[in-house]
């Protein structure tokens, strides 16, 4: 309490109170049902979270302190007059602790998400730390080209490590990279398309982003998520072609490597140790975070291990968390009927709202084309920097690109490459629903789906929507509970 009473000090006085009473004003409309107030046909959490997103965006040096004072207000709003709302079950969820830790397929609440995104924004800094040490950047220049052909390949070096690790690691090893190569000045655009190449990357694979991951654990075959690489490999060839020349302009890349260089092995095995645990972990289960850190343990028996990176990244690590966990608090039941557009638009929701609850919310309802969903999420969140866990993790070494408008005015290729990229994908593949478990297209019958009960009352009035079938011959593919 004393920590955020000293934060709530720092700040102007007279714009804290203008905001703070902004925020706070929703939240005193007291519904005269009974019911959690609402404006119209909005409920007031709505309104509370989309100002903590405008102050974010218009505050950009006060942005930690607005999270943490918006998902206080949050929390307080939903004891107040939110009579379901059990802080302990959002958090924990119904099943014992004890057996969450012990079977992963027990786990329930927000605790799993807040401490792997906690776990890996703050190991992952010590990676970039460890990395860039290593001496491996120094010696990059002697293999990249010379002219703005240097940060496009970068570029697309990030994206092909994204496929395979994680993508808060592949944005921070590119930062590093482009920290050294660059001579310490690089362009808030390209910072941008860093994060842009690292999302793109995981959105076609199982293992290269926290969404895909879900869905994978959810059902959704890998091979459903392959064709999300043509919207993300058809974004890169855009965005990079502009960031690219955007950052030659402004500094050209180092012809040749620093004399002298000697590559620090010890180090280097730690970053491989490192990628490798948080793969594994996060394959057997499900929290890539503990891989993470049992390696830099192990790491630390050798070699030295940067801790001083460690508070340097506590804020925005503490940011993200906040704005998670405000995300979570929406009272979002469902989403609309799946379709090509709402995958679309959702690309641009992810933007300013968290992309995991979102991606949970596209699990229950079924019905999506995954991969094409996959990149929306995933890419999305890169139009803005707080819209990725990437972006908050770069931005804690490039603060100075923790501004909205900045961002979107240099970054705005990423903006027109994302919807390239997602009508490439659109007309070549078009849409294409697939299976996850509570929903089945393909492989009927799957009890209790929503979609398959609104197909049921159409026909038991006689009527069969083919939309789901590619073709008529392929009649048995009718999904969930219509066949029986």
């Amino acid at each position: 309490m004393k920590n955020l009473i000293d934060i709530l000090s720092t700040i102007n006085k007279k714009r804290f109170i203008l905001f703070l009473v902004i925020l706070l004003s929703p939240s005193l409309l007291i519904a005269s049902d009974g019911q959690v107030p609402t404006i119209g046909p909005v409920r007031v959490e709505f309104i509370i979270f989309a100002f903590i997103l405008i102050g974010i965006a218009l505050f950009n040096k006060q942005t930690f302190k607005i999270a943490i004072i918006g998902v206080s207000i949050l929390i307080l709003f939903k004891f107040i007059f939110d009579s379901q709302f059990n802080i302990y079950e959002h958090l924990f969820g119904t099943n014992g602790f004890s057996d969450q830790i012990l079977d992963k397929s027990l786990r329930q609440g927000e605790w799993v998400i807040i401490l792997n995104l906690m776990g890996l924004l703050l190991g992952f800094a010590i990676l970039a730390k460890l990395f860039e040490e290593s001496g491996v950047p120094d010696i990059l220049p002697n293999y990249l080209p010379d002219d703005w052909k240097g940060p496009f390949v970068l570029l697309v070096f990030v994206c092909i490590i994204s496929s395979f690790l994680d993508n808060i690691a592949a944005a921070l090893i590119g930062g590093a990279i482009a920290t050294v190569v660059f001579k310490n000045r690089v362009h808030i655009g390209y910072i941008a398309a860093i994060v842009a190449a690292s999302n793109a990357g995981g959105s076609g694979s199982v293992i290269g982003d926290t969404t895909t991951t879900m869905m994978w654990i959810d059902g959704v075959s890998p091979f459903n998520l392959l064709h999300g690489f043509i919207a993300a490999i058809s974004a890169l060839a855009f965005f990079a072609w502009f960031a690219s020349h955007q950052q030659d302009k402004y500094q050209r890349i180092q012809k040749d490597a620093t004399p002298d260089i000697k590559v620090d092995w010890g180090k280097l095995i730690i970053v491989a140790l490192m990628l490798i645990g948080a793969i594994i972990s996060n394959f057997l289960y499900d929290m890539p975070a503990l891989g993470l850190w049992i390696a830099i343990l192990i790491g630390a028996t050798f070699s030295t291990i940067p801790w001083k990176e460690v508070p340097g990244a506590i804020k925005g690590t503490l940011f993200l968390v906040c704005l998670v966990f405000s995300a979570s608090l929406m009272p979002v039941k469902d989403l609309p009927d799946a379709s090509w557009v709402s995958a679309f638009i959702l690309g641009f929701v992810s933007s300013v709202f968290d992309n995991i609850p979102l991606t949970k919310l596209c699990l229950d309802q079924g019905h999506y084309d995954w991969g094409m969903l996959a990149y929306s999420v995933g890419f999305g969140g890169s139009m803005i920097w707080f819209g990725s866990s990437a972006g908050v993790a770069i931005t804690s070494k490039f603060p100075e690109s923790r501004n909205v408008v900045r961002w979107m005015k240099y970054g705005w290729h990423i903006i027109v490459a994302y919807i390239i990229g997602f009508f490439v994908l659109y007309f070549l593949m078009g849409w294409n629903p697939a299976d996850n478990k509570e929903h089945k297209i393909i492989n009927y019958p799957a009890p209790g789906c929503p979609m398959a009960e609104k197909q049921m009352e159409k026909n038991r009035s006689g009527y069969v929507d083919f939309n789901y079938l590619k073709k008529d011959s392929e009649i048995k593919q009718l999904p969930c509970t219509l066949l029986k």
